[in-house]
């Protein structure tokens, strides 16, 4: 890494979410960090033959437009780092032939999957290797459920999504730490692939990649790449903490280590920054993550539902002609009765795409609680599930861990939900910043700049950049602890 340069860095970032993507020209000196967006595009799931996909070629037309438009404002740039939503991949074939679209997280195809695979690999065994939480949409219950398929059975090598663009970008196959510990097929104590649970699953270990950390180069711009993006010249391609919420806690304003953050977005990530995972038998009934992080740390999480409930509800009421603008209902929301309805967000019911508010009707009708009629009802029913659900989880977190806190961080879009901010302070009794909103792209840009040698190494030093250069409102709670955790009983009992 050497010392710093005085001349810092500019790089481009390309933040893949589950909703949209963008490409952000980062710029880094000791006393500067800035960002601007190059080019945002939407990420809109296909439908094909009845299996829910990513449209992964529309999205790798959007990085290359991307970076044309980020080497137009910035012809110094000097490197390229790719973060995306975790868990999905994409199958190449002997001739690096991507062999279909990446299936959606949400695809029904994983339904029973995890029963299965518990029949074989208990759950308690499967927690002391890998630390992972039990969701359907893992990436070990999506390689089960595609295990008598011709894909499969044809691949030779596995790229999770960011790894995947990567390839295309560099042609240089390999899998980021970050994002393979999301898989539950990734040995967190000995941070390697679990070769034991690969086999006994009768999944091919020759998909498996060899793994790099954040910070490691991947390779060089191919020549094609460079000429269709117009780019003066072949850009290195870092690895960064391609999970995004990895490239995320790296952007959180933190001075020290007493901070929980809740990195909101599509889903919420909820939870603690750890040197070491874990893996207790308490941990794994309260169903907690150990997902690695930057420069060897553990993210010790939760992930609840998030914004999903908030996005899926806007296209249904807009699929149904309405003109739905969040900042009025959310202005609307704020006089709705608190806990008038509360749902538990991380039911599965809310995890498909449809009709939310109907579910969510459903939900409170037969809890005998009163159905939200009016989208503002809707809107706090949410919000205020949310922040039961951020409490809850943060308070399991520093028991499990024996690890307090002093602020919460929510980073991500939420960050800009004043409501949802204020109410998780309440929840939580506990101060909230908010921002930046951006964090995940900033992370991205930082271990670049590390990389490259314009910024100090520690992350105590790059999460100070962030506090001396980026906006952030805080929160103060205010709100009756007692009312919010008969809020949780009545939720979660």
């Amino acid at each position: 890494m050497g010392s710093p340069s005085s001349d810092g860095a500019t790089v481009a970032a390309v933040d893949l979410g589950a909703s949209s993507g963008r490409v952000m020209i980062g710029r880094v000196r000791h006393d500067r960090l800035e960002l601007e967006e190059a080019h945002r595009f939407a990420n809109v799931p296909v439908e094909v033959g009845g299996v829910l996909q990513w449209d992964i070629r529309t999205l790798f037309q959007g990085v290359l437009d991307g970076l044309r438009a980020a080497g137009r404002r910035a012809p110094e740039l000097a490197g390229v780092g790719i973060d995306t939503w975790a868990v999905d991949y994409g199958l190449l074939d002997a001739d690096g032939t991507l062999l279909g679209n990446p299936v959606h997280y949400r695809d029904r195809r994983t339904d029973g999957v995890m029963d299965k695979v518990l029949d074989i690999i208990p759950a308690d065994e499967l927690y002391e290797t890998t630390g992972i939480q039990q969701l359907p949409i893992n990436t070990i219950y999506q390689l089960v459920a595609a295990a008598d398929t011709p894909e499969l059975r044809a691949a030779r090598t596995l790229l999770l999504i960011p790894d995947l663009l990567a390839y295309w970008l560099t042609g240089e196959i390999g899998a980021e730490a970050t994002n393979a510990s999301t898989t539950q097929l990734y040995d967190v104590r000995s941070r390697t692939w679990a070769q034991d649970l690969i086999d006994r699953l009768g999944i091919p270990d020759r998909i498996f990649p060899a793994l790099r950390e954040p910070g490691s180069p991947i390779g060089r711009l191919l020549p094609s790449i460079v000429e269709q993006t117009k780019l003066p010249r072949a850009l290195p391609v870092t690895a960064v903490g391609s999970h995004d919420t990895a490239s995320a806690v790296v952007g959180v304003p933190a001075r020290g280590r007493r901070f929980g953050y809740i990195s909101c977005g599509t889903w919420s990530l909820v939870g603690l920054e750890l040197d070491r995972p874990v893996l207790t038998e308490a941990s794994r009934r309260a169903n907690f993550t150990n997902e690695g992080g930057v420069d060897g740390r553990i993210r010790y999480l939760h992930n609840v539902m998030g914004l999903w409930l908030l996005q899926e509800s806007t296209r249904t009421w807009e699929s149904a002609g309405d003109v739905v603008d969040l900042e009025s209902l959310l202005r609307e929301a704020v006089h709705v009765s608190a806990f008038r309805s509360l749902v538990d967000p991380n039911d599965p019911t809310f995890l498909p795409p449809g009709d939310l508010p109907a579910r969510i009707a459903n939900a409170c009708r037969s809890s005998g609680q009163p159905i939200p009629q009016r989208p503002a009802e809707v809107v706090r029913c949410i919000l205020d599930s949310l922040a039961v659900a951020f409490r809850r989880t943060l308070r399991q977190a520093q028991q499990l861990s024996d690890h307090e806190i002093d602020v919460v961080h929510i980073v991500g879009g939420g960050a800009r939900n004043a409501l949802l901010c204020q109410l998780t302070a309440d929840a939580c009794g506990l101060p909230v910043s908010a921002g930046p909103v951006e964090a995940a792209a900033l992370g991205n840009v930082l271990v670049q700049a590390r990389a490259l040698g314009a910024v100090e190494s520690g992350l105590d030093a790059l999460r100070t950049l962030v506090v001396d250069t980026q906006e952030i409102r805080r929160y103060e709670p205010n709100g009756d602890a007692a009312a919010w955790a008969d809020a949780e009983r009545r939720v979660y009992g």
